[in-house]
């Protein structure tokens, strides 16, 4: 039985509830055109930063690239091509690798994960946008450690990009005295301080992060999965550092094989402390290069032109990949 005037009170409310789920409506459409307007942005940023790149760099001397690009055999560009994709595709297999410990994902999963967060990470200060892309593929919850995982897998490449160039700048050395053998001492004086104060600010932290716990986490994940991570690393490193050695051979630059290598790793590790934009990360390398391949004797336009070609083929293609992944980007925090 329905109570004489309730019934405008009833409407009142229905109005109401209608008026309350138009909003919700209205609030969800507005929300997802944000997040469309937001991955277009991405992607045209992207192109944006790479066109500009290319088109205002005065000193790639393309009339030079084509007389010798005319040089090349099919192997040999073959061979460029495949390690540029074995270095992505090491890359997916580290990720995958990483996150088994929370889900487990397919090699199409992680190869979308992994591309979009280096398109996300283009234009952001050392790629750090790639850390909060990965996350956006996983629950909130999980945000955390999507994040630790991939200071992880970028953490394990930064340590043999600077074994590796330690190296290579120490044999680098002895032949082109670089740093005098007083300043090397100082440097793996220094390097022995910082490893024992390491020891006594272990346990300083900030926002609650300590070297003792991150050392801590570290140490929970299975060791099958740090074996694999770094043997990974390795191959990966391998793999674009002997890239750019096949480059600098295809370009007919015939230097002994240890001096090119030392010169290349030497310029990875020095290239990489540096606080860039991936965007940015051919002229950076390149500028360090031209030092070291100068001194080797070799032309300045062949090493930023093969410092221009790593980028072209490591970044840009990849890129052009994952901006596909951008554009069809669903995130799970959304849902």
């Amino acid at each position: 039985m329905v109570v004489p005037g309730s019934i405008p009170n009833i409407m009142r409310s229905l109005a109401n509830f209608r008026f309350l789920c138009g909003m919700i409506a209205s609030a969800r459409k507005a929300k997802q055109y944000w997040i469309a307007l937001a991955k277009v942005l991405v992607v045209v940023g992207a192109f944006y930063y790479i066109w500009n790149s290319l088109a205002n760099n005065d000193k790639l001397d393309w009339q030079q690239f084509l007389e010798k690009f005319q040089e090349w055999t099919w192997p040999s560009i073959v061979l460029v091509l495949v390690l540029s994709v074995a270095n992505r595709f090491l890359e997916i297999l580290k990720w995958q690798n990483l996150v088994a410990v929370l889900e487990k994902i397919s090699i199409s999963e992680a190869t979308k994960q992994v591309l979009a967060a280096l398109t996300a990470g283009l234009f952001t200060p050392n790629g750090i946008g790639e850390y909060g892309a990965k996350a956006l593929f996983f629950e909130k919850a999980l945000a955390k450690k999507i994040v630790f995982l991939n200071l992880v897998c970028n953490g394990v490449q930064m340590i043999l990009s600077v074994l590796f160039g330690i190296f290579g700048l120490l044999y680098f050395n002895v032949y082109f005295e670089i740093i005098s053998a007083q300043a090397v001492l100082v440097l793996f004086g220094l390097f022995i301080v910082a490893l024992v104060a390491s020891f006594f600010i272990r346990k300083f932290s900030i926002r609650g992060i300590s070297i003792e716990k991150l050392v801590h986490k570290i140490n929970v994940l299975p060791k099958k999965i740090h074996g694999k991570n770094i043997l990974l690393a390795i191959y990966r490193y391998l793999v674009f550092s002997h890239q750019y050695f096949v480059l600098f051979r295809m370009f007919g630059i015939d230097l002994p094989y240890p001096i090119l290598m030392a010169a290349i790793t030497s310029t990875y590790f020095l290239a990489s402390s540096l606080p860039t934009f991936q965007f940015l990360d051919f002229a950076v390398k390149g500028g360090v290069a031209v030092y070291f391949f100068g001194l080797l004797g070799v032309n300045e336009w062949i090493t930023i032109f093969i410092s221009t070609l790593m980028w072209f083929l490591n970044v840009v293609l990849p890129v052009g990949i994952g901006s596909i992944y951008v554009l069809k980007f669903k995130s799970k925090w959304s849902q």
